[in-house]
């Protein structure tokens, strides 16, 4: 019973003592290591995500993966950078396309696991996830100076 007790304080303390660390609420923004970028302000972001900017540079361009629809990255990625419903959001990347503004759209992933290996192998590639399954290997960007778990971090549910 002792021993539960240290284990539970143990636990109590890593938890004041480490307060950013991600909540599982916070979406992560994650590139892959390649990705010229450790900061982008909320406008970068959706100047990525809406296809108005396609290369980190000029060799480089930027491959947008971005989850199904009804997923909760997708939701937080529509609503908070975006700023648009599900039917404006495919609305637009229609005409996009259509209009040769962009040769294609955002890839469709289906799960945490198919975003972290596309984007493990994919040059350029940017994607969104729970910040607790962001896995070795691939970069966390900062938005607005903030890494998921930090208070003013633009992408959580507060």
């Amino acid at each position: 019973m002792h021993r539960l007790k240290m284990l539970l304080l143990f636990m109590l303390l890593l938890l004041l003592v480490m307060p950013h660390a991600a909540r599982a609420s916070d979406i992560a923004v994650v590139a892959n290591a390649d990705v010229p970028v450790d900061n982008l302000s909320l406008a970068e972001l959706r100047k990525l995500v809406l296809g108005d900017r396609q290369f980190w540079r000029s060799d480089l361009r930027v491959s947008l993966l971005i989850r199904a629809p009804n997923a909760r990255e997708r939701d937080v990625v529509l609503n908070r950078i975006c700023q648009m419903t599900e039917a404006q959001f495919r609305q637009y990347w229609i005409g996009k396309v259509f209009r040769a503004e962009s040769p294609v759209g955002p890839k469709t992933v289906y799960s945490s696991d198919m975003a972290i290996s596309l984007a493990s192998t994919i040059p350029g590639s940017l994607t969104f996830m729970d910040a607790a399954d962001v896995p070795r290997g691939l970069k966390v960007i900062r938005i607005e100076g903030f890494l998921p778990g930090e208070r003013a971090y633009p992408l959580n549910k507060e």
